[in-house]
């Protein structure tokens, strides 16, 4: 029998050195007479263990790391392929902790497989949602993504099954489904992990999705920043095509359903549904008015369901399961997993998946270990670039959308970057500011001009000039933004702003009151 082991191709992994890896190993089990297969499977998710090296042994599968090319003949001579005794040795990956106190909904086959291969992919589960879904019919679809409380993974939180129900509910014509896979938030990496680790559980969701509203083409639009995504998602295309699973009567069912990649330049703000239509369509990405709303007028004029990665990802397991056994999980109105994504200044990062309701506290300090210096945590910043900074006060507030509003919050794509004693938080307002202005596709004022009057205010709040003044002005550039943005890039900016200016006042030369206060 061919001995197996697993060298991760997911990009993180990559820029750690898989490659140079798995080259090592190809060549030492060649040098040695070894017959051994190496599979590129996707990440785990942890990251400070990268590359992580699994081997399946008659015990299960041992996991080793972080693994360099020069620890190849060591680990060989160790008796790596029977498991045994070395130092990077790490024992069964599911066993440890950061590991195995998540709640791998969406991710579960994520790390676990070849991700090009659908032999392994259905094994493991895959396609039971689709065959459960051609079973309900399109109605009934629809209605079991609603039930299950799902809401959209991307940002907002808006419930995906009336987003759904909108689309299915208009006069039957050509009709689309948009994977937003425009990941620019800093800090994230969910969507690139899945594409790269289980490309078929996207491609399976899309297919439910267009089966639910009627639909018969997708687009996945994803930014060229991720060739290996892009790379994974076109293969597991052309495989599921060439299996039945895409095209003309989808796995034997009455359904037709295909899609395609389309590439992003990399504008941040194509990460905007309209605007992101617009690319696709060909046009500059500038963010249309609405309405209309694109469930009713969206690509090409079409009512279309746009959805982010992990959104459509999650709905396999919701068809496969049942709604109840997703909306049994979570906290409040925040129902099933979350992936959330640990970056920054963190000892353990990476991709975390678990129920809403964890606190910020136990994810920064019990799963994440705290920061990568050891110095005390100062301020998180949740929901990327354009999310709110919570100082310590704020970590028993736990990981859910309501819970988020109320400290005037955003989860965001479920990004959490950790900062220590050390940050400036007068410059990571200038930098939240400096984002906007560089990443505005340029239609509305508010956005346009004030975040470059931001930049130039700030500046002169660093330095010392009127400060009092100046952070008026920046309250009030803040306050226009937030209501007069046309989309989501300038109305969010603020929260980063007016975070560190609250509750940093120190970094702007005040005292420790509040603007809200004053």
């Amino acid at each position: 029998m061919t001995a197996r082991i697993y060298v991760p191709g997911d990009a993180a992994a990559v820029a750690l050195g898989a490659d140079r890896v798995a080259k090592a190993f190809e060549e030492a089990f060649r040098a040695r007479g070894l017959d051994v297969q190496i599979t590129r499977n996707g990440s785990r998710g942890m990251h400070w263990l990268e590359p992580m090296v699994e081997v399946v042994t008659s015990a299960g599968r041992i996991a080793y790391g972080p693994v360099k090319a020069r620890d190849v003949p060591g680990l060989l001579d160790a008796g790596f392929l029977d498991g045994k005794g070395h130092e990077l040795r790490l024992g069964d990956p599911e066993e440890i902790p950061f590991f195995k106190r998540q709640q791998r909904f969406t991710f579960a086959r994520c790390g676990l497989i070849d991700p090009i291969s659908l032999d392994e992919y259905r094994a493991n589960g895959g396609y039971k949602g689709l065959e459960r879904a051609i079973a309900l019919g399109g109605p009934a679809t629809v209605e079991e993504v609603f039930e299950s409380g799902l809401r959209g993974r991307g940002g907002a939180g808006f419930p995906t099954g009336i987003k759904w129900r909108t689309v299915g509910q208009t006069p039957p014509q050509q009709k689309y489904i948009v994977c937003n896979a425009d990941e620019g938030d800093s800090g994230t990496f969910a969507d690139r992990m899945i594409m790269e680790g289980d490309p078929f559980t996207l491609i399976e969701g899309m297919t439910i999705a267009g089966i639910g509203v009627g639909a018969t083409k997708g687009y996945v639009y994803c930014r060229s920043e991720y060739p290996h995504a892009i790379k994974a998602m076109n293969a597991a295309i052309k495989v599921a095509r060439k299996a039945g699973y895409l095209g003309q009567r989808v796995a034997g069912s009455d359904y037709d359903f295909d899609m395609e990649v389309r590439e992003g330049a990399g504008a941040y703000v194509c990460g905007e549904e309209t605007s992101l239509l617009e690319s696709i369509e060909g046009k500059r990405g500038l963010v249309r008015a609405k309405p209309p709303l694109p469930a009713h007028k969206g690509l090409f004029g079409r009512p279309t369901v746009i959805n982010n990665v992990v959104s459509l990802c999650s709905v396999p397991f919701i068809l496969a399961n049942g709604a109840k056994t997703y909306a049994d999980v979570g906290f409040g109105r925040s129902r099933g997993t979350m992936p959330i994504q640990l970056a920054g200044n963190v000892k353990h990062g990476g991709l975390f998946e678990i129920a809403f309701g964890i606190t910020l506290g136990e994810l920064l300090e019990d799963v994440a270990g705290g920061t990568f210096t050891g110095k005390p945590i100062r301020a998180v910043q949740v929901g990327g670039p354009l999310g709110a900074y919570l100082p310590r006060h704020q970590f028993d507030t736990p990981f859910d959308y309501e819970a988020f509003t109320k400290i005037d919050a955003l989860i965001g794509h479920g990004g959490v970057v950790i900062f220590d004693e050390d940050v400036d938080m007068a410059r990571m307002a200038r930098f939240a500011m400096e984002f906007c202005a560089v990443e505005s596709c340029g239609k509305c004022t508010p956005c346009r001009i004030g975040s470059t009057r931001g930049v130039e205010t700030l500046d002169k709040v660093i330095a010392g000039q009127d400060r009092e003044r100046n952070l008026q002005v920046v309250e009030d550039l803040c306050h226009t933004m937030k209501l007069g943005s046309l989309c989501a890039l300038g109305g969010f900016t603020p929260y980063p702003v007016m975070s560190a200016i609250t509750h940093f006042p120190e970094d702007f030369g005040r005292g420790h009151l509040s603007v809200a206060a004053e």
